[in-house]
């Protein structure tokens, strides 16, 4: 057996194991309506399927913004290889999940990407901001 066909096998493996749904976006810029003076933020969209979030077990992280006490909660968020172009601070929001009813909706930032030449997944770290 190939290094390169165990290679494909453990990333259908993994991409088997992705029954979550998320579409990650970036911000583009923003427009401003001429008439209300409302600014709307607008985005690109990066991907949009499947993937799998994990909790790495680690505690969230305490910060004050302000007046305002945030927790800092950390996880991985594993795609398919085919996912490209990643930068850190794209948005990412879950749009289904087979298994966690609370995940969809949560929204998640890019903080940190994972590159290695012979990964299953694409593993990049999130973190989400709650109050």
């Amino acid at each position: 057996m190939s290094r390169a066909s165990v290679l494909a096998r453990g990333r259908a493996a993994a991409e088997a194991g992705m029954v979550d749904a998320c579409i990650i976006r970036r911000i583009t810029g923003q427009v401003t309506d001429p008439d209300t003076g409302e600014v709307t933020t607008t985005y690109t969209t990066i991907y949009e399927g499947k993937c799998r979030l994990q909790q790495q077990g680690q505690q969230a992280r305490p910060e004050q913004a302000g007046e305002a006490y945030l927790l800092m909660l950390r996880r991985e968020l594993q795609l398919p290889m085919s996912v490209t172009g990643l930068r850190t601070e794209d948005e990412v929001t879950m749009t289904a999940s087979a298994y966690d009813p609370d995940l969809p909706g949560r929204v998640f930032l890019v903080r940190d990407l994972f590159g290695k030449t012979e990964a299953t997944a694409r593993r990049v770290q999130v973190e989400e901001v709650t109050s």
